[in-house]
């Protein structure tokens, strides 16, 4: 390589890498962005309702920290701060007694709670929003109708069939094809018995797979090859429905033998391996089949080792697609919304009962790491496509945010409303002086949680595992 050409090389690597820069640093600038706006718009929440209801708002921030810039209109102060992770709405007699008329605390309870809640409301509906936008890209939706299977799928050998609407995948209701994929990611590894009728159906047809997929380097005409295919899936589908181990072995030979005749060759098959015990994702299903509901027991779920050879499931069929028009654009999006609000939920409940532990949650150091991967993953198809994951990412932000506010902790929403639904039942309110105290502490409790899954998730970016990992 001549000078001339070593410098194009370099000019050529430079770019590449100024390039890569200046995108990474304006997908930082857009999360960034997206996440204040989250916050803008749960803070906007309690503000638009405490003005509906005359409640004075003495100060409306973006950000935290020092000021940046401010400006006031009427009574309100509009403050945008330096810190871009978080943002407050203060307002009179908020966490202390008032003899203002249009204080919080001198409000009606009902007005109070709906002022308190409008920011967890206001998230829920960004994220239908972030879910809109994101599925109307699609030319499509998924359902959650089977349409086929994938060669020698385990699912299809363990009872499920084409046209099958899945509606309960264990004790996980189904309502939009994400909740299988939810569902999937729930389930827990078992170990079966090899003797299992499924598994040895599973085994004939990964034994006709390797068979069909040994062909594909000959050379065939279409129609010779069309041929064999016909042969190799009629085998597979009597397989699938086939009620024994000796009309499995049967259909196994006749069809390998068929297909040798077609494809003009001689495969012997290996012998099959008998392990007496087998790891396999399996729970019942519940379907939707010929308009009756019925309980598909024990399907395995495909079932491979993934990473450090732990095994990992993966769907081993395709969904009948539902047209896209605005109608099920909306509902598809709702469904899909309501959806990431129900795993939000069973994952905190998982934190309750032990299922997960604490380094499964991440802060605000974790959560820009997740970002972070999803807009480098992104990148490889297209800016476009790392905007996208980056609002994925951001989406299910908010609805955390809009759930984990309304839960009944001091310090938080959920934790004020508590105390104003006391206040309806024993018809009268609990003293500011207490109640304050009360969400005081809680807050230092939170800060220190949060100080403390931070800590995790600096020290998870050096080791992978985090110091309570």
């Amino acid at each position: 390589m001549d000078i001339a050409e070593w410098c194009y090389y370099d000019i050529k690597m430079l770019r590449k890498d100024l390039i890569f820069i200046l995108t990474t640093i304006a997908l930082i600038v857009i999360g960034v962005l997206i996440f204040e706006f989250i916050i803008f718009i749960h803070e906007f929440g309690h503000f638009i309702t405490a003005k509906k209801f005359g409640v004075q708002v003495n100060e409306f921030a973006i950000g935290m920290g020092p000021k940046l810039f401010q400006f006031e209109k009427g009574e309100t102060k509009y403050t945008v701060r330096l810190l871009p992770i978080g943002g407050y709405c203060a307002m009179e007699g908020e966490n202390e007694e008032s003899d203002n008329d249009r204080a919080l605390i001198n409000k009606p309870v009902w007005q109070r709670m709906i002022i308190v809640l409008a920011g967890a409301f206001n998230n829920i509906v960004l994220g239908l929003v972030m879910m809109m936008i994101l599925m109307g890209q699609s030319s499509a939706f998924s359902s959650t109708t089977i349409a086929d299977f994938a060669q020698a799928a385990f699912t299809s050998k363990s009872g499920l069939q084409s046209g099958d609407k899945i509606v309960e995948i264990g004790d996980y209701k189904i309502n939009c094809s994400r909740d299988i994929s939810f569902a999937l990611a729930l389930l827990e590894i078992k170990t079966v018995d090899g003797n299992d009728f499924s598994i040895y159906k599973e085994d004939c047809g990964y034994t006709l797979l390797r068979q069909y997929t040994s062909l594909k380097e000959e050379d065939y005409t279409e129609d010779e090859l069309l041929e064999i295919t016909n042969a190799f899936d009629e085998g597979i589908k009597n397989i699938n429905v086939c009620t024994s181990k000796e009309e499995a072995d049967t259909i196994t030979k006749n069809t390998i033998a068929e297909v040798n005749r077609l494809a003009k060759t001689d495969y012997k098959p290996e012998e099959r391996e008998f392990m007496p015990e087998r790891r396999r994702f399996r729970t019942d299903v519940d379907v939707i089949r010929e308009g009756q509901r019925i309980t598909v027991e024990n399907v395995d779920f495909y079932t491979y080792l993934g990473e450090d050879d732990e095994p990992t499931v993966a769907l081993d069929f395709s969904v009948e697609p539902i047209k896209k028009n605005i109608g099920t654009l909306i509902t598809e999006s709702a469904k899909n919304t309501y959806s990431v609000v129900k795993v939000v939920w069973i994952s905190l409940s998982g934190l309750v009962t032990g299922r997960f532990g604490m380094n499964d949650i991440a802060g605000p150091v974790g959560t820009a790491s997740v970002v972070k991967q999803a807009a480098q993953v992104g990148l490889e198809s297209g800016f476009g496509e790392a905007v996208n994951n980056i609002l994925y990412v951001m989406m299910i932000i908010t609805v955390n945010l809009g759930i984990v506010n309304v839960l009944p902790l001091p310090a938080l929403d959920g934790g004020r409303f508590l105390f104003m639904l006391i206040e309806v039942i024993i018809r009268k309110p609990i003293p500011q002086k207490y109640e304050g105290a009360i969400h005081t502490v809680g807050f230092l409790i939170l800060l220190a949680f949060i100080g403390f899954i931070t800590i995790n998730d600096v020290v998870k970016l050096f080791n992978g595992t985090g110091f309570i990992g």
